[in-house]
């Protein structure tokens, strides 16, 4: 059996996105559009390396539902191994309503179904320590939080972790998330949850982060942080020595967008890159790349590319550099 690259280890969901002119915190708004996909941050992040052709595997858990089998469906269809991922009698599958509005607002309301069954007997560590990299993202229940610092605690050393908090993970505050953090070899959160999480802004934000353990801090600014009249910046990366910003033209962020799973793909782009010995600036700009394919369409895995789809754009970005 050939060795698993990279193996997911978080809650499995479907999405229930309903696009609507704007979130509201009271009041109406009309729904424009609803769409049911396969969802899970982690998840979302395996599916889209797979689709990139990393042989990838995933341990998580569905109920016995419809639902769980369109995720392990989902997931088989790129060659994502289900092995270790547990079917659950009698329990529904993991659930998320997310509301999406036209200028990239987001409220998510999670219903963790069977991801709070998850048992430590029912996770691996033979098939996780075969793999170069766990990517960890979140579940709602505390047991699974411990079941996750447990096994980041007990693998193998040779095995990199990369982290997608989330808010659910950042809301727990550093000290909390200090066991998970200090075996972390990427961390990745956007603008608000690296605020929520140490409570400064993202570069000293970041700095809290490594000082925690991090070898490698990435900050992800949704439609970006601006740069001067014609430039805005997509992405931060500190690694505790160098620090890079990711660049693009204003106007491509101008569109209403529709960012589910962004962020998910954007891990995904640097996670490819990472495992293919690319430098850091480079990483950052092909997450930018794969997460610029998946807010293309609505859901968080229909716009992710195939490897020949990125490669294309990889090439006009490197044709810009000269």
């Amino acid at each position: 059996m050939s060795v698993i690259e990279v193996i997911g280890f978080g809650a499995m969901n479907v999405d229930y996105l309903y696009q609507v002119r704007q979130v509201v915190t009271e009041g109406e708004d009309i729904i424009e559009n609803l769409t049911v996909s396969p969802g899970g941050s982690a998840a979302n992040s395996i599916y889209a390396l797979a689709k990139l052709g990393v042989k990838t595997g995933f341990t998580g858990i569905v109920g016995d539902d419809e639902l769980g089998k369109m995720l392990l469906q989902d997931f088989e269809a790129v060659k994502v191994d289900t092995s270790s991922v547990y079917v659950e009698a009698g329990t529904k599958t993991g659930s998320v309503l997310c509301l999406s509005d036209q200028v990239g607002r987001r409220a998510l309301y999670v219903s963790p179904g069977a991801n709070d069954q998850l048992k430590q007997n029912q996770v691996n560590l033979d098939y996780l320590n075969q793999s170069k990299l766990i990517h960890l993202s979140s579940f709602v229940g505390e047991e699974q939080f411990k079941l996750q610092v447990n096994t980041v605690r007990e693998k193998s050393t040779s095995v990199k972790v990369s982290l997608a908090p989330g808010m659910l993970y950042a809301s727990k505050g550093l000290d909390a998330l200090t066991p998970l953090l200090e075996r972390t070899h990427i961390l990745f959160l956007n603008r608000q949850e690296i605020e929520i999480l140490t409570g400064k802004g993202h570069k000293a934000g970041v700095e809290e982060c490594l000082k925690r353990g991090c070898q490698i801090v990435v900050v992800t600014f949704g439609k970006g942080l601006p740069l001067g009249p014609d430039k805005t910046i997509t992405s931060y990366i500190f690694d505790g020595r160098q620090e890079y910003q990711i660049e693009c033209k204003a106007e491509s962020l101008k569109s209403p967008l529709e960012t589910t799973g962004a962020g998910d793909a954007f891990a995904a782009g640097f996670l490819f890159g990472f495992l293919r010995g690319k430098e850091l600036r480079e990483c950052g700009v092909i997450g930018d790349l794969v997460a610029r394919f998946t807010i293309s369409q609505p859901g968080a895995r229909p716009g992710l590319p195939h490897l020949k789809q990125l490669s294309e754009k990889y090439f006009q970005w490197q044709k810009q550099k000269l």
